[in-house]
């Protein structure tokens, strides 16, 4: 099983940008922990900042990848593109969030993504991440 992890705006900026929200650990390496975990996967991780390389991303994991782990961070709110992305790679995809999105600003309550991943993961820090593996593992992807 091959699964990328995919991040989009900001989130390079982990363990320093509001640790209140977003923990104080880096992804780096919280993706070492995951790697470490998950031996039997294998994990790769991107992250940009720009929305048409996100889409990109995207559109070139369906040929290489068993599914994707995707947040998409502020794009998932703003981006038709990306969710338009989502549902044309005919791979799962799961969405993830670090924070519990509906317990922010009302525009992060809708998602442009939701409707055609395989399941939405909100609000369990970093362990998102973990648990949006888990799934694949339970669908029977892994």
């Amino acid at each position: 099983m091959k699964l990328l992890i995919l991040n989009g705006p900001n989130l390079n900026l982990l363990g320093t940008r509001e640790p209140e929200t977003y923990g104080n650990k880096s992804f780096e390496d919280y993706f070492s922990d995951l790697q470490f975990k998950f031996r039997n996967i294998e994990l790769s991780y991107d992250q940009t900042n720009i929305e048409g390389e996100l889409i990109d991303k995207i559109q070139q994991a369906r040929n290489d990848f068993d599914g994707i782990i995707l947040n998409a961070a502020a794009y998932t709110h703003t981006s038709v593109g990306i969710g338009d992305a989502v549902a044309a790679v005919h791979i799962p995809v799961v969405e993830v969030h670090i924070s519990n999105t509906f317990s922010r600003e009302d525009f992060r309550h809708s998602s442009y993504i939701s409707k055609n991943a395989a399941g939405v993961i909100i609000g369990f820090g970093l362990k998102s991440y973990d648990l949006a593996i888990q799934s694949f593992i339970d669908m029977g992807n892994a």
